[in-house]
């Protein structure tokens, strides 16, 4: 089958962008796998449009979390893992029907995070953070530092990283993403567990998960789903 004919296919399958259904979604992420090796620029591009429509959706909180689900699902263990700097995107919170309005208010007024940086040989990185997060810092972790990176951004809050099966997705093989460290604020971010996946070559998708009982290790709550990808220019390596 020529390019030209793969695009078409691409093009019939493609979801409404507003009102699409799940399947679609699902289907369409799917053709998009089977594309990326041999035109992995328009795999990425269209899969990261995906996540991003999916976080424009949220406000149909059913389809919305149940596309999310259904790419993640698809999607594979980061095989290699992410090495370097990778812009990020909170694609939308997970918390409750009632409290996620308020927050995707609360984050389109105000977005701190940047992304990751992933450091492969030592499976260890740390997240990138606009000057503006050090404020909320003060206040909720007051003997915690950021680390500048001295172009105006911040480094904090640093992970180690290795694979695992999912702990909502027993099925599945993650990139587990783990801020259980000693240098780590106690409140809130020690209980955080992110978990990647690989849509396409060079776009993930994660779920960022929050123990809620320190007597249960394994009690998760899926509380968001992220996006990460290479960063276009990049920032010193963790």
């Amino acid at each position: 089958m020529g390019i030209n004919q793969k695009a078409q296919n691409l093009y019939a399958l493609q979801p409404d962008p507003l009102e699409p259904r799940a399947e679609e979604v699902e289907r369409y992420v799917a053709a998009l796998q089977e594309l990326a090796a041999s035109d992995p620029d328009l795999s990425g591009r269209q899969a990261w449009s995906q996540l991003r429509l999916a976080g424009m959706r949220a406000g149909r909180r059913s389809e919305a979390l149940d596309s999310l689900n259904r790419i993640f699902r698809l999607a594979t263990m980061p095989e290699p893992p992410p090495d370097g700097p990778c812009d990020g995107l909170v694609v939308t919170t997970t918390t409750f029907a009632a409290t996620d309005p308020l927050f995707r208010v609360l984050l389109s007024l105000w977005m701190p995070w940047l992304g990751k940086r992933f450091d492969a040989a030592t499976a260890t990185g740390d997240n990138i953070m606009l000057p503006s997060a050090r404020l909320l810092a003060k206040l909720v972790w007051p003997s915690y530092r950021f680390q500048s990176l001295g172009d105006g951004r911040y480094a904090a809050f640093r992970f180690r990283s290795y694979a695992g099966a999912g702990a909502l997705d027993r099925d599945r093989r993650v990139l587990k993403i783990d801020y259980d460290w000693d240098e780590n604020p106690n409140f809130l971010i020690r209980d955080i567990l992110d978990e990647l996946v690989q849509v396409v070559p060079d776009v993930y998708l994660g779920k960022a998960l929050l123990r809620y009982s320190r007597r249960s290790p394994q009690s998760r709550r899926l509380v968001a789903y992220f996006a990460l990808r290479p960063a276009a220019s990049g920032s010193p390596r963790p």
